[in-house]
Parts: structure tokens; C-alpha cells; sequence
């Protein structure tokens, strides 16, 4: 099996596993709970959350335990609403980002709210002088993905945090879910950050945990109430095991990256230079610019799904865009932005990689993918 689809989710690593396990035996207290056992759960939450924190170069107060990138963004986006909505009911996003940001900010206009959307290029990234333009005195929140999960465009978030210098007042959000061990996070994090979101499953951590950063000073209103946990924040027992795993699993992402900082570069630089002298092929995600563990490219003539299922046949697993609207069937949203034409669009598929992939794995992808190219083209 070659597993090239990372970027929907990633294996837990068997250390994590292994931590998962034994948190979940061992320290089984609430962390709210004032006995011995409580107070063991606790120091171990706190013991993550300054991992977490160490690897942000950030206060582990400014680190807020999740269940996930999708429960971290709507957060972020209806949470700023309803602590800023006296002082302002609009909201700029990105025309390129994930569902659970737009779909987050669409349910903001059932109460007043209004949206803009920030154009991109033909590339796929922010033009960073229309943002400017769309800010008025009503703004409160920009909200902008670090790296696209559909084409990995990343995106000019230290521009953009330049631009929004000049509006101190109105937040501005990461979905930083693609980035961990791909990009630099910490470059990108800038003092004018105030909020940024990450998911454990996308960096080999467990499914349901994950963890937004929380700027002191800004304002944020908890969309869970009830028990106070997360400092009244973020009502809910955390998931103590998954916090632990996913902090390990962000350790051992980072240590796997620093030992071969370049190999899932090359992968990819391997797959674009080998796909381009195919004279049907379309490259969405070029090298330049571009994160290094996506790959978007299409079959002129085919369909994504179709692609998808030939490779499955051959025991090789990757994606149409994200996972969270490939069954759906949904347009292309990053290309429909970009102005690719459809028929182009429907034929996209994607590439993500990881640490753990190989040359040999790419070799081998290869050589299936050129038995199928002939037999399309036999058939168109």
C-alpha cells in the first residue's frame, strides 16, 4: 500500500499510540477533580499544554486544548463575533478557505453580519492589496489559512499581519492545520497573529484533539459553558490521553523533519518533473511558493474521482481536493478561485506527503500512473 493522502489524515505514530494508551490506564483522573488523581491528570495537561507551547515560542496560557481544526475554527470565527459584535459586524475571508471557516461565517449572516471575500491569484494566493481595500471601520475579524489544503498555496500571512498593523482592533485569525512540519510556523506567527488553529490528525496525532493559539489581550466568548474547564474558556473534560499523544506527535513530527528537512521536497519536485512531460497533464501546485507535501494535478479528460479509484485499484490511496467535500461531489472552491475552467478543475486530484513516504513509493507511483495514462488516452 502507498499511502499518499496526508493531508485528510495521517497515521498516529506508534509512540503516540503507545502514549494514548498508557495516559488513558494510568492517569485516569479528571483534571477537575481536587483528589490525587485529579491533581496527577492536571499536571500532566499542564505538562502538555507547555510542550504545545514551546513549539509556538508562546505562553502555554495562550494555548487552548480543542477537539479539532473544525471545532478551533468555528470557535475563532463565532467566538470573535460574539465578543466583538458591539463594536462591528464584518468579517473578511480568504476566497479559497476550508469549509469550517466559510461555512462558520456564513451562519453569522442569519444575524447581521456581512461577509468579503479577499480574491487570489492565479496561483492561489491572498492578493494582499484587495484585502486592504475590502477593511472598513466595521471590520472585526480577518480571517486567512496559512497553507491551502487543496493546492498547499501558502499563503502572505507576514504581509497581511504588516497591513493589519495599521487596524490594532480587528482580529486576525490562521487556520494552521496544513502547516506542522511543513512550513515554518514559527516565521509566520507574527505579534500581529491573534488566534491560530491546529488539528492532532494532521501531524500523527490521535483523530478528535486539537489546540487554538490565543493571543493575551484579545477577546474571545467560549461556545461551550457548563463545567469551567480550559480556564472557563472551553467548557468540557479534555481529553487527557489525546493531549498527551498529540503533544508527542508533534515532538517527533518536528525531530523526523529536522532529520531530513528536504526529502518530502524532493518527493514532490521528483512528481512534478516526472508529470509535466506528460502533454496531459495539468500542474496546479507549482514548486515555488507552494508547500512542499502538496501536489494538485489533473488528467485532461478525466474526472478526479475516476483517477482516484484507478489508483485505489492498485492498492495507492490519494485525494480529489479535501476529504471533507470530496464525497460531497462539491466544485473545486480553490480553483473555481483561481479561475481554472471547469473542465480542468473536475479532473483534480491530490497528492499529499509525508516523513514517512519514499523515493520508492514515488518511483512506484509513477510507473502506475504511466500504465494509466496510456490506457485513458487509449480510451478518449
Amino acid at each position: 500500500m502507498i499511502y499518499f493522502d496526508h493531508s485528510a489524515t495521517s497515521p498516529i505514530y506508534p509512540e503516540s499510540l503507545n502514549t494514548y494508551v498508557q495516559t488513558s490506564q494510568r492517569i485516569f483522573g479528571n483534571p477537575s477533580s481536587l483528589h490525587e488523581l485529579g491533581n496527577q491528570a492536571h499536571r500532566l495537561l499542564q505538562r502538555a499544554r507547555e510542550q504545545v507551547a514551546d513549539y509556538l515560542s508562546v505562553s502555554p496560557k495562550e494555548i487552548f486544548f480543542t477537539s479539532g481544526g473544525t471545532e478551533g475554527n468555528n470557535w475563532v470565527i463565532k467566538g470573535t463575533a460574539l465578543a466583538k459584535k458591539s463594536f462591528g459586524k464584518h468579517v473578511i475571508l480568504s476566497s479559497i478557505e476550508h469549509p469550517s471557516v466559510t461555512e462558520s461565517a456564513k451562519q453569522l449572516t442569519a444575524l447581521g453580519f456581512e461577509l468579503s471575500y479577499a480574491p487570489v491569484n492565479a496561483q492561489g494566493v491572498v492578493d494582499v492589496t484587495a484585502l486592504e481595500k475590502l477593511i472598513r471601520k466595521d471590520t472585526i475579524l480577518v480571517s486567512i489559512m496559512a497553507v491551502n489544503n487543496e493546492i498547499g498555496a501558502i499563503q502572505p500571512i507576514k504581509d497581511i499581519s504588516q497591513v493589519l498593523a495599521s487596524y490594532p482592533s480587528i482580529h486576525f485569525h490562521v487556520d494552521a492545520v496544513q502547516s506542522v512540519g511543513h512550513v515554518d510556523t514559527k516565521g509566520w506567527l507574527t505579534p500581529r497573529v491573534d488566534f491560530a488553529t491546529f488539528s492532532a490528525h494532521k501531524f500523527h496525532g490521535p483523530r478528535g484533539v486539537g489546540f487554538i493559539f490565543w493571543r493575551h489581550g484579545r477577546k474571545l466568548a467560549p461556545l461551550l459553558t457548563g463545567g469551567g474547564q480550559e480556564n472557563n474558556e472551553r467548557s468540557s473534560t479534555e481529553n487527557l490521553a489525546g493531549i498527551v499523544a498529540m503533544a508527542r506527535s508533534l515532538r517527533l513530527t518536528l525531530e523526523k523533519k529536522a532529520e531530513a528537512p528536504n526529502k518530502v521536497e524532493q518527493l514532490k519536485n521528483t512528481l512534478v518533473d516526472a508529470l509535466s512531460s506528460y502533454e496531459r497533464v495539468t500542474i496546479f501546485s507549482q514548486k515555488e511558493n507552494f508547500a512542499p507535501h502538496i501536489l494538485c494535478f489533473g488528467l485532461k479528460g478525466i474526472r478526479g474521482e475516476v483517477l482516484v479509484h484507478a489508483f485505489e485499484e492498485k492498492a495507492i490511496y490519494l485525494s480529489t481536493t479535501s476529504a471533507c467535500s470530496s464525497k460531497k461531489q462539491q466544485v473545486r472552491g480553490t480553483l473555481a478561485a483561481m479561475n481554472v475552467p471547469n473542465h480542468l478543475s473536475t479532473t483534480a486530484v491530490r497528492i499529499s506527503l509525508d516523513q514517512s513516504n519514499t523515493m520508492v513509493e514515488v518511483e512506484q507511483f509513477l510507473t502506475v500512473f504511466n500504465q494509466l495514462y496510456q490506457k485513458f488516452s487509449k480510451i478518449n
